[in-house]
């Protein structure tokens, strides 16, 4: 008869089990992931390893990490199926250290798979963790439809990580938070939870970017996009669907309202003039884990708004000239630099439809909020954008070079960028092209400052969020506009920081 033993692990290994799991659900992008490094490495921590793109996307703290949760599992797969059997809590989290050693085993094998989903390895896989999992009565020990599971998420890890790392650059603080605030619009602050029963629920929680024109809305969009779940079917070695092939972005600024129907809700032949087929619009198109972005959502007009209600509230849309409903199943994504709050004072924007989509609400901050914490990351950004310009890394270290110093002679060290990073990468593709850039001359005060108070209805207090963040674009950082404004320096940055977060 096997006996339940309380002391499978020893303590030790019970405190270094706890604090390696605790590492792999915590948020890879935010300062608890260096507490939990530190505290487990000791003096092995090296500190320079956790700079953002200093040893790539892989720091010499997770290789020794890696190593040491292996060797650990190593140690415990031995009493698996012994005469003691370890209590419920034991076999819970020597399961999570398995996947997490798998997980670290085949990234190399995850990122190949991102380049067209050859999962071939998934046997290896499954192999090793039949191994390791043998003989416990836990999740993973009960067939290959839960480690296919496990399997789809750690992929999913692996996508989400890559994508939000090559999407979002730089050090700073709120670089870090924006890819903080990403990750866990993606697997909610419990992985765990996520990983039972909230990875087919996601779908159900629309997801809202705000942000100044120009800060990677759409960046961060195509990173949830991309980093959706996806079942893998261990009977037909495949996942469901490919996932670059289930992202629809569509940009509702640029399209007549008409078509706009026509492309996401799709049409019957016949509805409607030069409608000679019937047409799926992305709506029909867009399979169970695939998300559907609507980037200036603030464009779309009341009767169309009243149509993207019913969809995200009942899952339901009608094609034009059509009476059946059909389901929709995927994820919607939405964008605006507009402040929907000052949209919905002049019924421009509808508010139950607001409060549909800011349930999961992120906001991208602006160039100089970045650059104002971290000065040095714009050389980063310029050597980003100078790699996707000229497609060579050596060329482009030496255009960024040239760029820097072209920024050095004629621009002040605290200029504004109002166009954020697209502004950036216009003066980049200025100074390669024609060695020089003419930054947009300033109006009397910023594009915000020039209101129409009557129309808005602004409060006192909007009004001067309104003001600061004016100010704060034309004098080009935190402390000059205080300076200017006769406030404290902090007040400055809360009252501009709030503008932007309700923009």
């Amino acid at each position: 008869m096997y006996m339940t033993s309380h002391d499978w692990m020893t303590p030790e290994q019970e405190r270094l089990a706890r604090s390696l799991s605790a590492l792999a659900s915590c948020n890879p992008f935010l300062p608890e992931r260096i507490a939990i490094e530190r505290g487990i490495l000791g003096e092995a921590f090296v500190p320079s390893a956790v700079e953002r793109g200093a040893l790539g996307r892989e720091n010499a703290n997770v290789a020794t990490l890696a190593a040491r949760a292996e060797a650990l599992v190593s140690q415990l797969c031995s009493r698996v199926g012994g005469l003691e059997r370890p209590s419920p809590s034991e076999s819970q989290l020597y399961e999570e250290l398995v996947f997490q050693v798998l997980y670290h085993r085949y990234a190399r094998d995850f990122d190949r798979a991102m380049g067209g989903c050859n999962v071939s390895f998934f046997d290896a896989f499954a192999a090793d963790a039949h191994a390791y999992l043998r003989g416990l009565p836990l999740e993973a020990a009960r067939g290959e439809h839960a480690i296919a599971h496990w399997f789809a998420f750690l992929f999913q890890q692996r996508r989400a990580f890559c994508h939000i790392f090559d999407s979002i650059i730089g050090t700073s603080a709120p670089a870090a938070k924006l890819r903080g605030s990403v990750w866990q619009s993606i697997f909610t602050h419990d992985p765990r939870r996520y990983r039972r029963v909230l990875y087919a629920k996601m779908a159900d929680v629309a997801t809202l970017v705000t942000g100044p024109s120009g800060t990677g809305k759409e960046l961060v969009a195509r990173a949830i996009g991309l980093a959706r779940y996806v079942p893998f079917d261990a009977r037909l070695r495949r996942f469901e669907h490919e996932p670059r092939d289930a992202y629809f972005p569509l940009n509702l600024s640029a399209l007549a309202p008409s078509l706009i129907e026509s492309e996401l809700f799709g049409h019957r032949r016949g509805s409607f003039t030069g409608a000679v087929t019937d047409r799926k619009g992305w709506l029909s198109m867009c399979p169970d884990r695939g998300t559907i972005f609507l980037d200036e959502i603030a464009e779309l007009v009341p009767e169309l708004q009243v149509k993207l209600l019913r969809v995200v509230q009942n899952r339901e849309f009608q094609p034009l000239g059509d009476t059946r409903s059909q389901r929709f199943s995927g994820k919607i994504v939405a964008a605006t630099n507009r402040r929907l709050d000052a949209e919905m004072k002049v019924g421009r924007f509808r508010e139950d439809l607001y409060y549909r989509l800011c349930s999961d609400l992120i906001t991208t901050p602006s160039l100089r909020e970045q650059l104002d914490d971290a000065p040095d990351d714009l050389r980063d950004l310029v050597l980003f954008i100078a790699k996707r310009i000229v497609g060579d890394d050596d060329e482009a270290e030496a255009v960024a070079e040239e760029v820097g110093a072209w920024m050095r002679r004629h621009l002040d060290p605290r200029y504004a960028w109002p166009g954020n990073v697209r502004e950036l990468e216009q003066c980049v593709r200025n100074v390669v092209i024609r060695k020089d850039y003419r930054p947009k001359p300033p109006s009397n005060g910023s594009e915000d400052a020039m209101i129409d108070l009557a129309a808005t209805a602004l409060t006192a207090d909007e009004l001067i969020e309104r003001y600061c963040a004016a100010v704060y674009d034309v004098s080009g950082s935190y402390l000059e506009a205080a300076r200017r404004l006769g406030l404290d320096r902090r007040t400055v940055k809360a009252r501009v920081e709030a503008f932007r977060r309700h923009r």
